[in-house]
């Protein structure tokens, strides 16, 4: 009997300790520039939506377009425009048509941070590519985007990522 209480209570903690995580996610998700007007107005390719608990507007919310042009490696700071609904941004294009691309995005808010990498390539912006997780940007994942296949988590053996 004192086995079986011993064991409820760190089944009950780790429980408790998971739903803690989750509770408290941060999520960068992309979305349909078509779908409101004024990411239109400014020309988006891509809008992003902060998502979450605990105020996820307030996350500070960067970009970086990480491409292959001639087998050469380049990386552009992304501008990320703010829109009127708070933690809402369009994403103008501005990295070269040429070559495969993967736009990068963090956000970090009070110990928190999250990363979603979405492919781009000759034809678009290919949101079905997203890959999320709740931890920084991973080089193997953006090189396996980069190679035109799947994001594979790579992080903490796979644990924190979303698909």
């Amino acid at each position: 009997m004192r086995h079986y209480t011993q064991s409820l209570v760190v089944s009950s903690l780790a429980l408790a300790s998971a739903i803690a995580l989750w509770a408290g996610g941060l999520f960068v998700v992309p979305g349909n520039p078509e779908a409101n007007a004024e990411a239109r107005a400014h020309k988006a390719v891509l809008t992003l939506k902060l998502a979450g608990c605990h105020e996820p507007q307030k996350a500070m919310l960067t970009g970086t377009a990480i491409g292959v042009i001639d087998g050469r490696k380049q990386t552009i700071q992304l501008q990320i425009e703010a829109l009127s609904e708070p933690g809402t941004y369009a994403l103008a294009r501005q990295w070269p048509e040429k070559g495969r691309w993967v736009l990068e995005f963090a956000a970090k808010d009070q110990g928190r941070i999250t990363s979603t990498l979405v492919g781009a390539g000759p034809g678009g912006i290919e949101r079905e590519t997203a890959k999320m997780g709740m931890h920084e940007p991973v080089p193997e994942e953006v090189a396996a985007l980069l190679a035109g296949g799947p994001a594979k988590c790579a992080s903490l053996e796979g644990r924190n990522c979303v698909y």
